[in-house]
């Protein structure tokens, strides 16, 4: 590696942000970065090397973090790349066309030169070819598969013999491989040092609005890419989306399954065509489609709002198109157009109509309700926002930040609450009330919530009206910041800790009720009685407006009821647990 990266870039220092020397968790009062001290959810600097998220995705990709890149999208990735191991006006990269457009993009910015070895006709790698174009100024070789635009996997004797006779870097390039069936060359990260797999969310993963790439290598060359990247290249949004994304890759699978049959079944209706040629074989969620008269089939489509992308000009690519698989609902008006195409007439049946809501006189073509379908999910005014027509937007103008602040004060009590659900379980809690502060400190931590809790309460009398105001009043916090509860789980399920066995269902559904299955033999743990247990979960389930089902048993007192504290969170931080995906309130009936 000391051979391949340039000279300057080996002795770089790079720049050091505050939140780059400072790594600590937990609350600390931060002074350093000259940051807006008022938090609105995005008033601090991100992490800048994604610890978490790359903690999240190591798990499912099953890659060490440490040999994990997070870019804004994968073309920052290929750019620094270049900057890594190119000397500019001296050393030159091997593309394979027809493929991405970008690795020249990078070249050119950064003054390298672009060697162009073409695949063989059936789009496989000429392996000869390659090494010969190659000389000691090569640094970097670019594969992509499957392979943008022609859509086909290259073979993986091939890249692996390329892997073990070229003499720079070779990048693959992933983008598509969650379509494909063929395995992921990360799986070759420890046997080829000179290996770069890069991947993206913007394809499977359905988030190429939050630009975020993914790129794998060893760990010595992860740490030049750390090194000459900007500071904060990826921002708190991304990687907060990115996280909420990471928990639901279940339902992505499912997706990308359903993208799957689609393209299968448009390859069947494409092939009916006549004035299709051919379709060529797809590892990608696309094909490749060489058709007669590719400019005016372009043209007319447009005129139907339908766009593709014409790759007719592209060499081996000669008199094609390529199309995206879209919805059910897209690829049958796709359809639908192309038999116009070959009909300058067609049949009223082949113009479904619709009736618009409200307005049953006036019909509407197949392809306006396409149309009416997608812009009328996407359309909203949120509050801040004026009208959002963008989907992230949307779901951060409805729910972020959910955070509550709560100040009650009676004759007994002054207590002050602030609560963020989609916090990091830090606390800051102080009642009075040593044991209650732990039991606080324990539902923050493992609920995952930021909570500030501090009271002044007539202690001096006994501990029942601060017990009992404080769950008050953090019972409140939970409803306020819970919000209209689109998208939350609602409902949240057990803990075992040493001798105890702990039961805690909740359920946000906006009615309080609460079962209390668990008796203390003692009349104190620390400064807190035992009796006001019961009192405090009562409180709060009457100010959440949440059922509460807790059973414990076990022989230690102080284990028992830090069991139920812990459940407790446990359960909180899987009701409240939203999927970004779904904004449908968790009920039948309409109203929480």
């Amino acid at each position: 590696m000391q051979h391949l990266v340039r000279p300057n870039i080996l002795k770089l220092k790079p720049y050091s942000s505050a939140r780059s020397e400072f790594k600590g968790e937990g609350n600390f009062i931060l002074l350093d970065a000259n940051e807006n001290p008022y938090n609105n959810g995005l008033n601090r600097y991100p992490d800048p090397l994604q610890l978490k998220l790359k903690k999240r995705l190591s798990g499912i990709k099953n890659i060490p973090a440490e040999q994990i890149f997070l870019s804004n999208g994968s073309d920052e990735a290929i750019g620094l790349i270049t900057t890594v191991f190119c000397e500019p006006g001296q050393d030159n990269i091997i593309i394979l066309p027809p493929t991405f457009g970008m690795y020249r993009v990078a070249a050119d910015v950064a003054n390298v030169e672009v060697r162009e070895v073409s695949l063989m006709p059936d789009f496989q790698p000429n392996v000869e070819a390659i090494l010969a174009a190659a000389d000691d100024h090569s640094k970097v070789l670019y594969v992509c598969t499957p392979n943008n635009p022609t859509g086909n996997s290259m073979q993986a004797e091939r890249i692996r013999e390329l892997l073990e006779k070229f003499k720079g870097i070779v990048v693959v390039d992933e983008a598509y491989i969650d379509f494909s069936e063929q395995e992921s060359c990360t799986n070759w990260l420890d046997k080829f040092p000179n290996l770069i797999v890069t991947q993206t969310f913007s394809k499977g993963w359905g988030m190429a609005g939050v630009r975020l790439g993914m790129t794998f290598a060893n760990e010595e060359i992860i740490d030049y890419l750390n090194k000459v990247k900007m500071p904060y290249n990826v921002n708190e949004l991304t990687q907060w989306i990115a996280m909420q994304a990471l928990e639901n890759h279940t339902e992505v699978q499912a997706r990308i399954q359903t993208i799957l049959q689609e393209r299968k079944k448009l390859e069947a209706a494409l092939s009916q065509f006549s004035f299709v040629k051919k379709i060529f074989p797809s590892d990608a969620n696309f094909l490749l489609v060489q058709v007669e008269k590719p400019r005016e089939l372009y043209d007319f489509l447009i005129e139907k709002k339908v766009i593709v992308r014409n790759r007719a000009n592209v060499p081996m690519c000669e008199g094609s198109l390529r199309f995206s698989v879209g919805t059910e609902a897209e690829n049958e008006w796709l359809v639908r157009c192309l038999e116009a195409f070959t009909s300058p007439r067609p049949s009223p049946s082949k113009e479904r109509e619709f009736a618009l809501s409200g307005d049953s006189a006036k019909p509407v073509s197949f392809e306006e309700e396409v149309l009416r379908s997608e812009t009328d999910s996407l359309s909203l005014k949120g509050e801040g926002w004026g009208e959002v027509d963008n989907p992230i937007l949307k779901f951060l103008s409805q729910s972020t930040p959910r955070t509550a602040t709560v100040q009650r004060t009676t004759k007994e009590t002054d207590i002050n609450i602030h609560l963020n659900l989609d916090g990091t379980g830090t606390s800051d809690n102080h009642t009075g009330i040593g044991f209650f502060d732990h039991m606080l400190d324990q539902l923050a931590r493992h609920s995952g919530v930021d909570l500030r809790v501090h009271v002044k309460g007539d202690l001096h009398i006994d501990e029942h009206h601060t017990i009992e105001d404080t769950a008050l009043a953090l019972g409140e916090a939970y409803a306020q910041a819970l919000g209209d509860k689109r998208g939350i789980e609602r409902y949240g399920f057990c803990l075992p800790m040493d001798d105890c066995l702990v039961q805690v269902a909740l359920d946000f559904g906006g009615r309080p009720w609460l079962v209390w299955e668990a008796e203390f033999k003692r009349e104190m743990i620390g400064q807190m009685p035992t009796e006001m247990f019961i009192h405090f979960f009562k409180s709060f389930s009457d100010a959440a407006k949440c059922n509460l089902n807790i059973k414990a048993e076990g022989t230690n007192e102080h284990h028992k009821i830090e069991g139920i504290f812990k459940a407790f969170a446990k359960a909180i931080k899987m009701a409240v647990r939203r999927d970004f995906m779904n904004r449908q309130l968790p009920t039948t009936k309409g109203v929480l």
